[in-house]
């Protein structure tokens, strides 16, 4: 059944979540702080959102910052703020994100990130003690409803010491526990109707496809069941969905042999190249704290490599949220753009390896024609194996081979060429590798890259 909690959706069918539902507006009524826990994608945010939009704050101020994504010498700030000359670029005082949410809500996303240094200042706000901005003088006091979410386990970080008790007792007044999918079957198909419904009205699942579905283990949760769909929907011509057509086969395979449900291992195992299937499964299960970051790297790049070097489908392929993505690439200094390796071998050959792996930020008119339509849209990018589109929400419901035609700046020579969409977000942006390309476009492409190439140092 869909459900509508002021003014956010859910799609529910199972016990578990429609429990988790007639908790709400309990919860939201209260003053008393809220911890939702749950692996990544099962929908934390949505939860949080709904407690908000359930509660008397209704018509406050909503505040969400994500812990993982500052770094933690900024955290300070931006959760309290600062004054004039609390240090060196604090030109003049700024709130914090607390008191910006005086009234309100604020949503403390990936709680379990927090430093121990933090977390002590946090706990009396919590506890209702005014606090003084950095480099302030004067004490602030504020009225906010907390909710807390975080995929860790908290309970076994404060029994490793790396989270504090009293701190994880007070945000968990409320604890709202989100069961992963593979735990709500019920949801699975109602789930993956509705994304369908919404990309491919005209499109069914077959049986066998249901089945399918019903025997994976979702180790990104919704966040993935609703990538799968996409690609189904989108890359298919055939108005049933089969189970053939559904993007599944390694990762069922990684997760038939043992690996569990972390979305690196299940990268990691299904596409690492350089070792047997089994051998990479039995070095992940034995791999110490130094070879499991070794893997999760690995895992990153395979996965980037995967999606073309688009952040948002390599963390849709690991089961993870795109700022841990960002957070884990800054950790392990990878870089996406030169990372995510060679494209597949029917696209045009317009350069070499390096030129391949090079794409060049520019905003121009792309003209798009498919199925006898016309369509304008703005690129975000361009390289020698496709291009990026922005804005173009409607996009991802055509399949089949697409005709593009753009013109780049300082270029005489209009650039044609035919190629498919290989990747889409909710942002409405569109990634279209070329699937061959006339030769004066070729040539005009390949050379115009090179001198950008040249004008940035890559070569």
């Amino acid at each position: 059944m869909a459900t509508d909690s002021s003014e956010t959706q859910f799609i529910v069918a199972s016990p578990c979540m429609q429990k988790v539902l007639l908790l709400l507006p309990r919860v939201a009524a209260s003053t008393a702080s809220v911890l939702i826990t749950g692996e990544t994608g099962t929908g934390k945010e949505l939860i949080a959102r709904a407690v908000y939009l359930n509660s008397a704050r209704r018509n406050r101020q909503w505040v969400d910052i994500n812990c993982a994504a500052i770094p933690e010498h900024l955290l300070e700030s931006e959760l309290f703020g600062y004054e004039k000359g609390a240090f060196s670029g604090a030109e003049s005082s700024k709130k914090g994100l607390f008191e910006l949410a005086d009234g309100g809500t604020i949503l403390l996303d990936e709680v379990g990130e927090l430093d121990p240094k933090l977390q002590v200042k946090l706990l009396r706000v919590l506890d209702g003690a005014p606090y003084y901005r950095l480099g302030g003088n004067r004490k602030i006091s504020v009225d906010v409803k907390v909710i807390a979410a975080t995929n860790q386990p908290l309970e076994q970080l404060v029994q490793m010491g790396k989270f504090r008790r009293d701190l994880y007792h007070r945000l968990s007044q409320f604890h709202l526990k989100i069961p992963p999918l593979r735990e709500r079957p019920e949801d699975i198909i109602a789930l993956a109707n509705h994304f369908l419904s919404r990309l491919a009205p005209e499109k069914r699942f077959s049986q066998q496809a249901k089945d399918r579905l019903l025997s994976y283990h979702w180790p990104g949760n919704i966040r993935e069941l609703e990538s799968v769909v996409l690609q189904a929907a989108t890359f298919r011509e055939e108005q049933e969905i089969s189970a053939d057509s559904l993007p599944l086969e390694k990762a069922l395979t990684a997760e038939q042999a043992g690996v569990g449900a972390s979305g690196f291992a299940q990268a990691a195992a299904a596409g690492a190249g350089t070792a047997p299937e089994g051998d990479v499964i039995s070095a992940a299960r034995q791999a110490g704290p130094h070879d499991l970051s070794s893997l999760e790297r690995q895992a990153i790049i395979d996965a980037l490599a995967k999606s073309g070097g688009h952040q948002g489908m390599t963390a849709l392929e690991l089961g993870i949220s795109r700022r841990t993505l960002s957070r884990k690439l800054k950790l392990y200094n990878v870089d996406p753009v030169r990372a995510h390796g060679q494209l597949p071998t029917d696209v045009a050959e317009l350069g070499g390896e390096q030129q391949l792996r090079f794409r060049y930020s520019v905003d121009i008119p792309m003209e798009i024609a498919a199925g006898g339509e016309h369509y304008q849209f703005r690129s975000r990018n361009v390289s020698c194996g496709g291009v990026c589109l922005q804005d173009a929400h409607h996009l991802p419901r055509i399949s089949g081979i697409l005709s593009i035609k753009f013109q780049l700046p300082e270029c005489s020579v209009p650039i044609e060429a035919t190629g498919r969409i290989v990747w889409t977000d909710r942002e409405g942006t569109v990634g279209i590798r070329f699937v061959n390309a006339a030769h004066h476009s070729q040539m005009a492409l390949n050379q115009w890259l090179k001198e950008k190439q040249e004008a940035e140092g890559w070569l």
